[in-house]
């Protein structure tokens, strides 16, 4: 199974960065150190490779200078709370592929680490990639949604809760389902799915109360269906 491994010293930050990479059906290698990742990369080939900022001994900065110079190419995000354009411009500019907050979505997130592996293996960082389902078009490259070639602007929350449902067409969530994958959260705020849920189909239904795409499962959740 593809690999990715996790640079960072928080062990909860480790743990969420865990199920994101495990929901797109990968696997997941951890370590806290700088030192402990470049072995790892000696010795293994990784899909993608999620390294914060700040860690003791070498920085992350310091260590993804030394991942390029030692001409590893595997895709690479930094996972950080800095976020000045300092430090974003200067990650990028040492060679990582994209840095993001660690106030990430889950959801997004895992859209965005797939988008980066599928240019990568194309050869083509920064090509479009588009997924579609009857009338809707979404682009994991800019998270942009489309309904018959119209744009509908989405929030972020609206917008990781359709990339999931275009993602998995007629599979049903529970509620606590779509609030962990969305949210992120262990306590459910079933009100908050629901609030959602009537936006999207306010944006994407040609009737909202009577919704054609994401329908209701009496009694479990909800089933996006084209």
């Amino acid at each position: 199974m593809d690999t990715v491994l996790i640079v960072d010293e928080d062990a909860q930050v480790q743990a969420m960065l865990t199920k994101v990479v495990r929901s797109i059906g990968l696997a997941a290698e951890c370590t806290k150190s700088a030192e402990k990742a470049l072995k790892l990369l000696s010795e293994h080939i990784f899909t993608l490779i999620l390294m914060d900022v700040n860690l003791s001994g070498a920085d992350g900065f310091a260590t993804v200078e030394a991942i390029r110079r030692q001409g590893i190419k595997t895709p690479l995000v930094i996972v950080s709370e800095r976020q000045s354009d300092f430090d974003i411009v200067y990650g990028l500019d040492i060679g990582a592929d994209d840095y993001i907050a660690k106030s990430f979505n889950p959801v997004t997130l895992g859209a965005k680490l797939k988008a980066l592996i599928r240019r990568s293996r194309c050869g083509h960082v920064g090509a479009d990639q588009m997924m579609t389902a009857g009338p809707f078009a979404y682009n994991a490259s800019t998270l942009r949604l489309y309904k018959q070639g119209v744009e509908i602007s989405l929030s972020s929350k609206e917008n990781a809760m359709m990339k999931l449902f275009i993602d998995n067409v007629n599979r049903v969530f529970t509620k606590e389902m779509l609030y962990d994958l969305v949210w992120g959260e262990a306590v459910i705020d079933e009100n908050a799915v629901m609030v959602y849920i009537n936006r999207l189909r306010q944006k994407i239904e040609d009737e909202p109360s009577k919704p054609r795409f994401i329908q209701n499962v009496r009694g479990i959740g909800y089933r996006f269906v084209v």
